[in-house]
């Protein structure tokens, strides 16, 4: 009877024990790198996401692959540079290129999108193997913010699901323009005063930007706050349901922001409506001083936050601050971490499982950005060099080791890293097409091709690392 007791017990243990991890992927929009309290915020209150980081790891040179939204997200989930593909995504999806979804749906998980989309035309039930697709919450006067109501679909699903793995895209429109939190949101930072003397070169221009066109800076960093508390607020209800269906210990939870923040106007004229209304509900998102914001290829518009948590597995109270590491580089993060099978031939991004995991390294390639365009400016990142290639062909070199914050052009004392970085730079613009389209009835060709793999670059006459 023992032995036939512990056999039964083993046989009714093994689904449990074999069961790959779940997924949950919560993607802010246009937060800023200095915009947590973890992240050095000097108001913030982000308790949610600040436990998260501490039984995490948080990253301090993630990288996404676009400057604004749709870019970041084509890179995300398909790790193939949004610049690399003939008709642009945003308006005529990712055509034969397989989405992580699509790989996890295929190895047995049910999968769902909840929120923004901006992924192309079609979001019915299916595309990109989801299984639920929901666009959520865009506007609305909701008490506990505006991303409540995805969150709430995310978490039901979550619930229905909770017997069998499944992977979750939380796609947030906090803090997109416009910056409108509830009063009672707003209210828990009426003691807020700024001090400007906390913020750099970066901020204080946005002050000044907020100023040029009425805003009341305090007002407005008491909304923008508003707006961060209100997603923190979320991101700990979800948190809070993975705990309640004992699902933590066995869940990845990434989280993370499309882009850096947007500038005052967040790409509107000064006489949009609602700005006319309140010009304090503009945008005040925090690059911690890093140069630049959303549009731009410089540190503060490409480097967000990005935590992961994995009780267990992925060392929780870290603070990685060497590893270079790119947006491109999740999907095959988490296919390998959970199981997943899939062609790494076929994407650009680099498996730094062992990275999430507790190794210090950098990914091998470089980091490459542009827009979609020949007349855009493209930019290369390898190590703690960053090169900036401008359409009139002049160039800016940054040694990020020593200026992270990219105001000290140094190309002039560093011609041969200059010279070799342009040249890796030159390589991979080639790869990219000659035309781009935009509209969905104009489709140029699109051969199904694996990526061009540039490789690192090892002509470099200084450690890069």
């Amino acid at each position: 009877m023992k032995i036939t007791s512990v056999f039964l017990f083993l046989v009714l243990s093994l689904p449990a024990l074999a069961r790959n991890p779940n997924i949950v992927l919560l993607f802010a929009d246009d937060l800023g790198y200095g915009d947590l309290a973890c992240y050095g915020h000097p108001y913030a209150e982000t308790p949610n996401l600040d436990k998260l980081a501490e039984g995490g790891t948080m990253f301090t040179q993630f990288h996404v692959t676009g400057n604004w939204c749709n870019p970041s997200r084509t890179g995300l989930l398909t790790s193939r540079h949004h610049a690399t593909m003939p008709n642009v995504s945003a308006n005529t999806g990712f055509a034969w290129r397989k989405t992580v979804t699509q790989l996890f749906k295929e190895a047995g998980y049910v999968t769902g999108h909840f929120g923004k989309w901006h992924l192309g035309p079609e979001k019915s039930p299916g595309t990109y193997g989801m299984d639920e697709i929901k666009e959520l919450g865009r506007h609305g006067d909701i008490p506990q913010g505006r991303d409540y109501i995805m969150y709430d679909a995310a978490m039901d699903f979550i619930e229905r699901h909770k017997d069998e793995p499944f992977y979750v895209n939380v796609m947030g429109f906090v803090p997109h323009y416009p910056v409108n939190p509830s009063p009672q949101l707003a209210a828990r930072f009426e003691h807020v005063a700024v001090d400007r003397s906390l913020f750099g070169r970066q901020m204080n221009s946005q002050f000044d930007d907020c100023v040029a066109i009425g805003g009341d800076i305090n007002e407005g960093m008491r909304n923008y706050l508003g707006e961060i508390y209100g997603l923190d607020y979320q991101v700990g209800r979800l948190l809070s349901k993975l705990d309640e269906l004992g699902l933590r210990e066995n869940t990845i939870v990434i989280f993370s922001s499309d882009n850096g923040p947007a500038g005052v106007l967040a790409g509107n004229h000064p006489t949009d409506p609602a700005l006319e209304e309140n010009p304090s509900r503009n945008m005040l998102g925090s690059s911690e001083d890093l140069r630049g914001q959303k549009h731009v290829d410089y540190e503060g518009g490409v480097r967000v936050p990005f935590i992961i948590s994995w009780p267990g597995s992925i060392p929780g109270g870290r603070v990685n601050r060497t590893s270079v590491i790119s947006a491109l580089d999740y999907l095959p993060t988490v296919c390998s971490l959970a199981g997943v099978s899939y062609d790494a031939s076929w994407y650009e991004g680099e498996d730094i499982s062992d990275i999430w995991l507790g190794a210090s390294r950098s990914r091998k390639n470089p980091v490459f950005q542009n827009n979609n365009g020949w007349d855009k400016p493209s930019s290369i990142l390898q190590g703690n060099w960053k090169l900036h290639l401008n359409p009139d062909g002049s160039i800016e070199l940054y040694d990020l080791s020593t200026e992270e914050h990219e105001f000290r052009n140094v190309a002039k004392q560093f011609p041969e890293i200059a010279q070799s970085l342009e040249r890796q730079l030159n390589k991979w613009n080639t790869t990219r097409p000659r035309k781009y389209n935009r509209n969905v009835d104009q489709m140029l060709p699109d051969p199904e091709v694996k990526p061009v793999v540039t490789g690192p670059v090892s002509s470099l006459p200084v450690d890069l690392n």
